[in-house]
Formats: C-alpha cells, structure tokens, sequence
C-alpha cells in the first residue's frame, strides 16, 4: 500500500513524500501470532472433544491456573482480569495466560545481561549515601533502596540543565551533538522523518563519516507506523550501527507487550539526555496533533552520564547476535562540579527486574513529602496501592497537585483517568487539565527538594509492562527551574471540581469495565 507523509525540513519548507510503503514484517509478525494462538487453542479443544477424559485435564489445569494467578507475587489489580479471562473464557483462557500473562525473555539474553551488568564502571555509592544520611536520613535510605532495586548508583559532581519544553531541548540537542569526538548513542521508542529527525541525522552522518561511533535504537512497535520496516538497514547505509528494539517475529509472548519506551542520547560519555520527547515533530511543536505539546527533557553533563551510557549498553546488548568489540572507554573519568545528589535508573519487566522500580521511587517522594507533591503526566492508571499513596499524602496534610492532559491522545486512557478523578479529589486532591493541549511531560516534585524527570507515566504500562528510565534528584540545581515550571504551568490549566464530576450512567459504566481490564491495556 502507498503511504504519504510529510517531512519539515524547517519552519517553512514542507515537501510532501508518496512511498511504496508496506510493513510486511509487521503485518506477518502478527499474523504469526494470531495463528499461533489460535492453533494451539484449536488444539486443545479437539483434544478435549476426541480423546476421553482429556477435559479432566484441562479443567485441572484451569484450576491450576487459577491457583498460580492467585499465588504470584503480582499486584491485586493485575490478577483481577487474567482471573476473569481464565473463568469466563473456557480453555482458551488459560491458554492466552500462559502465552501472554508471563515476561519471557530467552535464557542466552539472560547470561548476556548478567554479563554486561557485571561491567560497568567505578562508584562510590556507599561514601555518598553515608554523606547524604548525614543531610537526611530519610532521604538517603530511598537513595539506598533505588540503587539495590535498580542495580544503579548515587552519583554528585554533573550538572543538570531542565528543557521545560521539546523545542528548547531540540536545540542545545543539535549543539551538543556537533560536539561528539568518539561517539553518539540514542535509544527512543519513536523516531519519525521531519524537522526534528533529518536535523539530528545530518549530524549522525557527518559524525559516521568523520569515524565517531554512533549507534541507535528504536523500538519495532513504537516506529511501526512512523519508519520504514527496514530502517535499520537504510541507516546502516549512512555508517550508523542501528538495532531494533525487540523486533517482532511472530512469537504469542510478551515481544508485543514489553516494549522499550526509553529517552536516552549519551555523547562522548560526557553528556546525557533524557525526559519525555521522542524525536517527532509534534514533541517540538512543530506539527499540531492534539494542541499545545507540553513536554520536558533533562540535559546532564559528568559523573551520573555514566549509568545513561550502561543502560544504553545493556539495551543494546540484548538486542544484537553478537556483541561488538568496544571501540572507546565509554565510562570515561568526567566530572564537573555541582550541587545535589542524582540515581539515574532503569525500570522493566521481570525477570530483568524484580521490583517495581518507577513505582517505589513515585510512592517514596509521596511518603516522604512534608508539604507539596507535584506530578506531570499523561495518563493516570493507578492501582490500588498507588492510589492509596496519593489519597494518603493528600489526607496527611500534604498539597497532592496532579496536571493532566486538557486534549487527550486517547479517549479510553482520557475515560481511565477520570475514573480516578471522583475519589481522589474527595482525598483533597488537586486535579489539573492542561487546557492549551497535551501534555507527555513525565516529571514530579516534592517539597523543593527532590525531583524525578524521565519517561515513566503513571499508569500500568509504564509502572509494569515497558522498559523505561529516569533520573532521581536531591537539592539540585535544577529544582528551582522544575518548580517554576509547574507554577507556569498550573496557570494554563483547569482545575477539576464537582461541578466537572457528574458523569451519566453509561460514562460510569464504560470507565468501570475499562478499569477492570486497565492493567493488560
């Protein structure tokens, strides 16, 4: 099928492109999996229709099934609709559990990811968390804690630079990049052609060419409908060491449901980004999709660029046959000295990970909050026990302010947050809509102190399913800028009430039965 689409090559140039455009893997990837699927449900059912007794089998597995659900280790709220889908569902329930309700990931990928974290670089975490208890005790056991959960580091001596906007970041991005001697990575769930892309790609080219090592990933689902099934390869030609992330092959697992929703430029091991924005257009506002774009990105430069640098790594790394040769020292001695404590981190699904690590950074800042907890994000689906950290903060006295997306993305994950709405205000929580547009802004603050900037939403998506990042902050310079932000920001957003609660029945009823399903969405 053809496909047209636009590329900006500045504010006022914009050509208009027509290609040949078919996602055949895509579309064979899913096919794959629905034969799949199908094939081993069909199965089962002839077995139970043709060989006797075969049913007791399946029913006893089916009871087995229940039984594990109930047992495991995962929340309440995810239990809930695997239990109704295995109940409601005669065999095929099970069956979709078994092939979709666990994380998979190959045992040769879990030898390799071992290995790579094993290598790394120097760190003085235990010196700087006995320094920081020294400050604030409490502070410093969530410092400790996120460093064991997410295999991580507390890091001083790197400067932090907050882009309360895509279009800010875009720029000193370019400028940066120009500087890179040995090499550029970039790991992004979306890359897509235009202003933003080709201006960043001129750089990658040039940089190729001139022998600095640059190496990009972007994930196979999330550049779906905005590249080419075989991007790879078109970059490949430029000098540029591209890989998919988790490319799609056909297989009914979780390939297409743990995705890499990570933010992450390192250049030269001295400057790292994160935040928010994808490389597309309307992360820039230079294309209009859903009103004003409201988003952040976080700029590092020193000592804490190095964990960017490993994650980037390790992303990589289960994601190639064969790992290449180093060709630099990635983790270089670089320090430039700065106020405040910094963790980047790594979060994702089992068995990479064994703990909710985005989630217990959020319900820490809320615990631990005196005074105020600010938080930006585009969707809310909270489980239950999020849900009572917020309502708790709330109800102890401490200011709860939530900014939301004015024009959703999505009118179910818009109907998912508001189902939220009517039981926290009541909690004393302030619930804002950012009325210009969207907002993909993934940042929260609490009492003037300490501060999350990265991709983690608040919802089951980002908390479980995908592989994500973010940097933890205390008493950095950049809190006073975040701070400001979120002043700024609240004068362009409604605040919820009553007046904004009294949904009809059948709102009510839709948001239900969608909460009910909210964790495998």
């Amino acid at each position: 099928m053809k496909r047209k689409y636009h590329i900006h090559y500045d504010a006022n140039i914009t050509v208009e492109r027509e290609v040949n455009y078919i996602p055949l893997r895509y579309i064979l990837a899913l096919v794959l999996a629905v034969l799949e699927t199908v094939a081993v449900i069909g199965v089962l059912f002839l077995f139970g229709k043709y060989i006797p007794y075969f049913y007791l089998a399946m029913w006893a597995t089916e009871i087995g099934c229940v039984i594990h659900i109930i047992a495991c280790d995962e929340a309440p709220d995810y239990k809930i609709p695997w239990l109704l889908v295995v109940l409601i569902v005669p065999v095929a329930g099970f069956m979709l559990y078994f092939l979709f309700g666990s994380r998979k990931l190959q045992r040769k990928f879990i030898r390799r990811l071992e290995a790579m974290r094993s290598q790394g670089y120097p760190a003085e975490t235990q010196t700087l968390t006995a320094r920081l208890a020294g400050e604030n005790a409490a502070i410093s056991t969530d410092a400790r804690m996120l460093c064991t959960i997410a295999d991580t580091n507390l890091f001083t001596n790197t400067t932090q630079t907050y882009f309360p906007l895509g279009e800010d970041m875009h720029k000193q991005l370019l400028t940066d990049l120009k500087t890179a001697e040995k090499f550029i990575f970039m790991d992004y769930f979306i890359i897509e052609e235009g202003l933003f892309w080709n201006s960043i790609l001129d750089i990658l080219k040039e940089k190729a060419a001139s022998g600095v090592e640059v190496r990009v990933i972007y994930d196979d689902i999330g550049c779906m409908m905005t590249l080419p099934g075989n991007y790879d390869k078109i970059l490949r030609n430029y000098g540029i060491d591209a890989v998919p992330f988790s490319k799609l092959k056909g297989n009914a697992d979780s390939e297409f449901n743990n995705r890499s929703h990570r933010k992450i430029t390192v250049i030269d091991g001295r400057i790292g980004y994160t935040g928010g924005v994808n490389i597309a257009d309307e992360y820039i506002n230079e294309k209009v999709i859903f009103g004003h774009w409201k988003d952040v990105g976080l700029r590092l430069e020193g000592e804490a660029v190095r964990e960017l640098t490993k994650l980037f790594l390790v992303d990589y790394g289960i994601n190639v046959k064969k790992l290449p040769t180093p060709k630099h020292d990635y983790f270089p001695a670089y320090s430039v000295p700065a106020q405040g404590y910094l963790i980047p981190f790594g979060d994702g699904p089992m068995p990479i990970y064994q703990r909710r690590v985005g989630k217990s950074v959020i319900e820490n800042m809320l615990n631990h909050a005196t005074r105020y907890f600010y938080a930006m994000t585009p969707y809310l689906i909270l489980d239950e026990a999020l849900c009572q950290a917020v309502e708790n903060a709330a109800l102890r006295g401490v200011t709860v302010k939530l900014i939301l997306p004015g024009i959703p993305d999505k009118w179910i994950v818009k109907e998912l947050a508001c189902s939220h709405y009517e039981r926290l205000t009541k909690a004393g929580v302030e619930i804002y809509e950012y009325e210009p547009g969207f907002v993909h802004a993934k940042v929260y603050l609490s009492d003037d102190e300490t501060a999350m900037v990265g991709t983690i939403n608040m919802d089951h998506r980002s908390l479980v399913h995908n592989f994500e990042n973010g940097v933890w902050m205390h008493r950095c310079q950049c809190i006073e800028a975040i701070r400001d932000d979120f002043a700024q920001t609240f004068t362009k957003c409604v605040r919820i009430d009553e007046s904004k609660l009294n949904w009809h029945f059948m709102r009510r009823f839709i948001r239900s039965v969608a909460k009910v399903f909210a964790p495998l969405m």
